[in-house]
């Protein structure tokens, strides 16, 4: 069974995508990719260390036991100076691949670049040092989109089954979302269509698009735990 992607924001919970922001807003690079059942790991790479190794074998650094087509030892991942080089110096079987390329020897990790190990696929993040491309925060968790009070009580409300921090609650339905803030659900739906439009989300099926914006709610700060209590 291969892991699902690494970077699969419409997927992923509001917890996922707060632990994901914290990380791209702090110092230290990190590897991001998912185990076995679907579930979001970080690894840090902070200053201190000065090489991680990659394999199935659980005396590694990052650890992919659960991937036959990754050697036990497989690749790893050193620093030199202030960059992150990834070595593959016939270490695997199956071979490594940055960004779709097979690796031959040593290449120096930039930050997005993805790299496949056996059925893995692992994003490197090095949010300080970011590649040209790379000028939208988290592929469009941008903390410039903006929104008018209106659109934010709307926002909250939707998101107020969340409080507590649970993930397993459902959005708020329009209903609902009207009989809070005293408004029809007619302007409900207008602000619900300008949010979607706004968050560049208005092509996902209609269920997900409520759910992932929660998550773009949760994970720009536009919503937070507290307004969710007051």
């Amino acid at each position: 069974m291969t892991p699902p992607g690494p970077d699969d924001r419409h997927q992923s919970s509001p917890k996922e995508l707060r632990e994901r922001l914290a990380a791209e807003r702090g110092a230290v690079p990190f590897l991001l990719f998912r185990n076995l059942e679907g579930e979001q790991q970080i690894i840090g790479l902070p200053d201190r260390a000065e090489r991680f190794t990659i394999g199935r074998s659980h005396d590694c650094d990052v650890c992919l036991a659960w991937d036959a087509k990754v050697s036990r030892l497989h690749a790893q991942l050193e620093r030199v100076g202030a960059d992150w080089v990834l070595t593959d110096d016939g270490l695997s079987r199956n071979g490594t691949f940055v960004c779709g390329q097979r690796l031959n020897g040593r290449r120096r990790m930039t930050d997005r670049d993805l790299v496949r190990i056996g059925d893995t696929s692992i994003v490197f993040r090095s949010p300080n040092r970011p590649s040209a491309a790379s000028t939208r925060l988290a592929d469009g968790l941008g903390e410039s989109v903006s929104v008018t009070a209106a659109q934010r009580r709307v926002l909250i409300a939707l998101c107020r089954p969340f409080r507590g921090g649970t993930d397993d609650a459902s959005p708020a339905t329009n209903p609902a979302i009207a009989t809070e803030l005293f408004i029809s659900v007619g302007t409900v739906k207008t602000h619900m269509a300008a949010l979607f439009s706004r968050f560049e989300i208005d092509e996902l099926p209609q269920l997900e698009k409520r759910r992932r914006l929660v998550a773009l709610a949760f994970a720009t700060g536009l919503v937070t735990e507290r307004d969710l209590v007051e």
